[in-house]
Order: C-alpha cells, then structure tokens, then sequence
C-alpha cells in the first residue's frame, strides 16, 4: 500500500504502480488497490480522482507530477469551496496511477560516456535498457548493437549507413507496432517506418531541447521508443486501468462520482480506461468528468468520422457514441508545447510538418496542439480562464481550451517548452469547474 502525502499539507493520495503490461506490482503488505476498496467500503467518501501522468521515467518523477498537480488543486480554495455549496458533504479520494514510461531515452543517449568505447558494460546496459524498451528478444539486441557501434563511429553522419537502415527496420519489425494510420491503436497509428527519411528531417532541421539534440542517427530509435510507449499506455489503460476502474465503480454506490485527469500519454490511459479493450468494454456506470491536459494522443480520437479519411471513426469514439462521460471532457492547448507540435507530427512519419497556425487540421497531430476534432462530438473552442472568471461547462460537451497564455513556462528543460507547465491555478480551475458542471 503506498500513501503519498502532499508537501507542506496533510493531504494524502494513493500511488497505484503497474508493471509494463498493465498488472498492478504487488505490495508486501497489500495491493494499494485493496485499501482503497476497504475505504471506500468504510468511508464516505463523495468523490474519486483518478489521476495518470505522462512522460516519466520512473516513480518518483510520478510523485512529483502529482504533488504539483494535486497540490494545485488544493491551492484553488474559491472552487473547493464551490463545489461545497452543492454538495456540502464533498469527500474525496485521490488515486494517482504509476506506469514505467521513457519515450525518448534522452537522458542515457545525451551522456558523452555512453559512447565511449571503453565502456563496455554502459554500452551493454544501454542496449538492454532499449530492448526492454522496444522488443526483448535477441535479434533486437544485435540490430541495437550496430546501431549503436555506428554512433560511436559518428552520431551525426553525412548518410545513414546501410547496416544501420537495415538494422532499424529489423527492430521496427521485432516491435510489433503497426502503421495502420489514423483511427488505428495508440502505438500504430502511424505511416510506414522509414528511419532515412526521420534521419535526414532531423538532419535537415535538427530539433533542441534544452541540452538535448534530437538529430543524427539515433533519431529513429528515439521514434521508435516513442510509439512503443503510446502502446503502452493503450494497454495499460484497457487493461490494468479499464479494470481498476470496474472494480472502483462496483464497490462504490451510484452517488459516488468519479473523475479523471490525465496527461501527454496519461491522456491515452484515461480514454483507454473509458473505452476498454480496443474500445469495446463496457463501464459500470459514466465517469463524471474527464480532463485531457495537453494531450498527446490524435487530435481525432473521440470523433465518429475522421475528416481526412471518411468512413473510419477515431480509436476512442466509443467514449463519446456510448456517453461513458456524464460530465463535460475538457481539453487544454498551448502553442509553445513543441513536443506536441513538432515531435509529435515528426514521429508519426510526417517531415518538414512544424503546425501551430493552420486553416484545414492535419492528418497527425495531437489534442494538446489542436483540441478533440472531427464530426460527432459537441465541441466548444475558447480561452482558458482565469481564477477569477466562470465556465458554463454542460454535459456531454468537449471543451478545448486555449490554455497558451497560462501553459507557457518553455524553461522545463528536457522536455519540451511549456508541455509539462500544467500545475497552474488556471488549469486547476478548469478541472474544479469541469466537476463542478458533472
């Protein structure tokens, strides 16, 4: 059972960690899920929160996320004190969910050491740590071997080597992922794998992050890790979360509300909670509220017909065609999130595609740059507000916020300008209000 306690406050939530395919890692003492049925059995509790994060790379970087988040939220008194009027016995718990996700492996491959040819055995867990990451078997390992052997020699080539083309393709296929486009799964909706064509965009318009280079020839592998965890938070949500929240939802009666709130990838996992295996699961009951907070999943997700290609529905429309959401789904975006707005077109096999201003939607491009889109859903395009300023958010309605004025700290290094500049009054407010309207 693992209780975590906000800084500087008394307010606790439960940390519930899942293994990489989606089962909850064992407690010595209890599954954390456990305790919280037993709470919710004994409590009276009103409300459930249901938190995911995104790009972290292990569990305290999760705890942090949620000390900042939840203790936002805690900060915003005027819409606690809201919601009390309606429900004077407002009782909540905090649930934040832990999966293992690195997408881009920055931090190994930016370290100079890494490369050094003496360092057999860096070299060595590098090459493990990215089999675990894309494909365990061993023909993976010998193609991340050539792969990396050719970094050594030179990371930044005037062409990609034909061994290390050919060796990018035999893990893009050990990876299992598909590209089956738009519409397709989290992890395969994407074109073709073309590591020549991701080398020479990059190389043609090499793309920084703070101290990090994202060009040369270990760009495809930082693609290719990429997908592989947008598969894994689908299946961590249709799996380890779809079922969490069966068992939450059964246990509780139907005056409990819950709500979820998501981030980047978390994103994926909150709709792949909703909808289920490949989107077919049904929930005990509707969640209250969803929060999609610069999302990084397709900006035609929730649709019932994708506009560049008709006839196919977005992965998650069951979620809006089925109403798994009593409430309003509010969604934030900022101009200044470039992982969104550049990695994220990059890495779904479209080049020299850089979008913020743009008068027809692109095929690939992600909720947090352009809001849930498509035909089907009841949307409302407006400014994030201030503290100050009311929502009239309403049921059954998807609300994208242009949240650019607040989401705008582009000094958070690694990862990509404002992406991850979300523990705001504002962006708190907006949640507050969507529960508020549920």
């Amino acid at each position: 059972m693992i209780i975590e306690t906000i800084s500087g406050t008394s307010l606790q939530y439960y940390l519930i960690p899942f293994d990489a395919v989606g089962n909850e890692r064992d407690d010595p003492q209890a599954k954390t899920s456990q305790k919280i049925l037993n709470i919710l059995s004994n409590e009276p509790i009103t409300d459930v929160f249901i938190f995911s994060h995104g790009w972290m790379s292990d569990v305290n970087g999760a705890r942090q996320q949620y000390n900042k988040w939840i203790g936002a939220m805690q900060n915003n008194l005027n819409d606690i004190a809201q919601i009390k009027q309606v429900c004077p016995e407002f009782y909540p718990l905090l649930i934040g969910l832990y999966w293992p996700s690195l997408p881009w492996g920055n931090e190994e491959l930016s370290s100079a050491v890494s490369f050094e040819p003496t360092f057999t055995s860096s070299l060595e867990s590098l090459i493990e740590e990215y089999a675990q990451r894309i494909a365990d078997t061993e023909i993976s390992r010998q193609a991340l071997k050539t792969v990396f052997h050719a970094a050594i020699e030179d990371a930044v080539p005037d062409y990609m080597p034909l061994e290390v083309s050919q060796a990018y393709e035999v893990l893009n296929r050990e990876s299992g992922l598909g590209n089956d486009g738009e519409g397709a799964a989290p992890g395969s909706d994407r074109l073709s794998f073309d590591p020549e064509g991701i080398f020479e965009a990059t190389k043609a318009e090499p793309v920084e992050f703070g101290q990090f280079n994202f060009s040369g020839i270990l760009m495809p592998l930082r693609v290719l890790s990429f997908w592989k965890m947008k598969d894994r938070a689908r299946q961590i949500g249709e799996t380890g979360g779809f079922e969490l929240l069966a068992k939450l939802q059964k246990a509780t009666p139907n005056t409990v509300r819950f709500h979820l709130m998501g981030h980047s990838f978390g994103c994926i996992v909150v709709s792949a909670m909703l909808a289920g295996s490949k989107g077919h699961n049904t929930l005990v009951r509707p969640v209250n509220s969803v929060s999609l907070v610069q999302g990084a999943l397709s900006l035609w997700s929730y649709c019932a017909d994708i506009t560049v290609l008709p006839g196919r529905p977005g992965y998650f429309h069951s979620v809006v065609s089925e109403n798994k959401v009593a409430g309003p789904i509010i969604t934030t975006q900022t101009k200044l999130d470039a992982a969104l707005g550049k990695m994220y077109p990059l890495a779904a096999g479209i080049r020299h595609q850089i979008v913020f201003e743009t008068v027809e939607l692109p095929q690939f491009g992600a909720v947090g740059t352009f809001g849930a889109c498509g035909s089907g859903l009841e949307v409302i395009n407006m400014k994030m507000l201030s503290v100050d300023e009311s929502y009239s958010f309403t049921a059954g309605k998807i609300y994208n916020l242009d949240s650019t004025q607040y989401i705008c700290d582009t000094h958070d290094g690694i990862f990509v300008g404002a992406h991850n500049d979300i523990a705001k009054p504002e962006v708190a407010h907006a949640v507050w209000q969507a529960v508020l309207a549920s």
